[in-house]
């Protein structure tokens, strides 16, 4: 199958789920989300803007292109259509193509959740994630997202970025009825060259099924979509924004960041991935923190005498064994689903290692795979690809492999992905023994606006928080992206899940008081 760069899962429990697994999943995810607060009293109101006078915008070459990111020709507006009395929803048209701004539009959804009046400071914008994510449910949803230090003070602004939910150019390059044939039929480890053949033409399919469904395809990378947060700024007649951004909307933040740095007033990323790091490196440093956190997993319920899959101390080698086995014979499934294989239990435990508030689910999920029922690994693993109960898909993995694809400059051979996956064999031998190269941008058409550079220069201090059990964006990774911009800040939050704001009230208020009054934490600060 192919090499797999795993999406965030920051969102992922506000699926609705229905059998009783994920019933679980679903309540242990809530909690997880919920922000501890800790009363801090009032605090200050601090100036609009942050100071840029000594701030120059320079040219940046993108995709072979010259690109003036903070001057665009066009005049932009959001048509507002109140949702309540204090949210907001509109559109907002952007061109498919900023070189060519009287070309091609497109058209944005955006959401906007209202400060209150007398203590507002401007706007905080904010992404959850993905890429692929629909995210103009944050601030529809802002109040279960950000405490009142913060819904109170700034208008929360988001959007779905092109390419998702319902802005234009949105990816839906499969049918719903075809997601375990591209999805979970697949085989890991292909015992010969028919099997590798196999994996081969279904990315090759996948592929030609995006450039023939999805209008402006190359359009829709992270470039795109940080310019569109700036036509965003301009139609709300706000000359800086503050911004919030998890997971990958770290990455997105930092283009932003690095495009239109004058217009920053302060920033947030929680859970950054290396912006300096191929996409092999970013393999390797996934496929490293996912294993660790299912190797504390295992060791947590070997020492546990309640755990469900304790095994009487061997949870290790109960999982290994059950890995072999459902390679070798996978487990009977529903009706018209793809049998419970090994890849069907690694995305199980990949949904799983997002937080270890997932983790009962996970031990009574592989305890009833060992006794013959698949049942628990298969609504994990729907939950990992936002399966809704009627069948529907979000979108959102292919969302987020055409936008990977559309930021990547280099387009590998079958034969140099093979060759490189030989830097990959054994990294991570529990949760990705795979045997072959990934063909996953291979047959993706070549993007004509890769990635910049992320630097930060001139944006001011930003800051970075990264926890010391994400398997998803690892710690390492998340320091890496302080390291590249100019003045990143790392807040270190020691915690076993993906993300740390909300974990507790150290890493609460740093950021709040950040946010308010333009405070910025010592670089490398820790809560725990």
């Amino acid at each position: 199958m192919r090499r797999r760069r795993v999406p965030d899962a920051r969102t992922h429990h506000r699926q609705t789920l229905t059998t009783a697994v994920a019933a679980v999943v679903l309540g242990v995810a809530l909690a997880s989300c919920s922000i501890a607060r800790v009363d801090s009293g009032p605090k200050v109101r601090p100036p609009v803007t942050r100071d840029v006078s000594d701030v120059t915008t320079t040219t940046i070459e993108v995709g072979g292109s010259t690109t003036q990111p903070t001057a665009q020709p066009l005049t932009y507006s959001i048509a507002w259509e109140a949702v309540d009395d204090r949210t907001d929803v509109g559109t907002i048209t952007v061109p498919v193509d900023y070189d060519d701004p009287q070309g091609a539009t497109l058209e944005l959804k955006v959401a906007r959740h209202k400060a209150d009046p007398d203590q507002r400071i401007g706007v905080l914008a904010t992404n959850n994630g993905g890429p692929g994510v629909a995210a103009s449910t944050m601030a529809l949803n802002a109040t279960s997202w950000f405490p009142p230090e913060l819904t109170d003070r700034f208008d929360v602004v988001s959007w779905d970025p092109r390419g998702t939910g319902e802005s234009g150019a949105s990816v839906d390059c499969i049918d719903d009825s075809e997601y375990d044939r591209f999805f979970a039929e697949p085989d890991l480890t292909p015992d010969d060259a028919a099997e590798r053949q196999e994996n081969i033409d279904i990315a090759r399919e996948f592929a030609e099924r995006c450039v023939d469904r999805v209008d402006h395809l190359t359009s829709i990378g992270t470039n795109n979509t940080a310019r569109d947060l700036d036509a965003i700024r301009q139609a709300l007649g706000e000359p800086q924004l503050s911004y919030f951004g998890f997971s990958y909307g770290s990455e997105l933040g930092g283009v932003w960041a690095t495009l239109f740095p004058a217009t920053v007033r302060a920033a947030v990323f929680d859970g950054a991935t290396d912006p300096t790091a191929d996409s092999l490196e970013r393999t390797k440093d996934q496929w490293v923190g996912f294993e660790k956190s299912l190797d504390t997993f295992l060791a947590q319920c070997s020492a546990d005498d309640d755990c469900a899959f304790h095994n009487d101390g061997d949870a290790e080698g109960a999982f290994d064994a059950l890995m072999v086995q459902l390679d070798a014979s996978p487990l009977p499934s529903a009706d018209g689903r793809a049998p419970v294989s090994r890849d069907v239990a690694a995305t199980a435990v990949l949904q799983s290692m997002y937080s270890d508030s997932y983790w009962p689910a996970l031990e009574q999920a592989l305890e009833d795979a060992a006794g013959g029922d698949g049942a628990g690994l298969l609504e994990l693993n729907d939950a990992y690809y936002r399966r809704a109960p009627d069948g529907t898909y979000t979108n959102l993995i292919e969302s987020f492999q055409a936008i990977t694809c559309m930021d990547q400059v280099e387009r590998e051979t079958v034969a140099e992905s093979d060759a490189s996956a030989a830097d990959l064999v054994g990294v991570a031998p529990r949760l990705f023994p795979y045997t072959t190269g990934s063909y996953s941008c291979t047959f993706f058409p070549p993007s004509p606006d890769p990635r910049v550079e992320i630097t930060g220069i001139g944006a001011g201090p930003i800051v970075v928080i990264g926890t010391t059990g994400d398997p998803s964006t690892p710690l390492e990774s998340s320091r890496a992206m302080a390291d590249a911009l100019e003045d990143g800040r790392l807040v270190i939050v020691v915690a076993n899940k993906h993300t740390g704001y909300g974990t507790n009230s150290c890493v609460n208020d740093l950021v709040e008081d950040y946010l308010v009054n333009l405070v910025a934490p010592a670089d490398e600060t820790t809560c725990s």
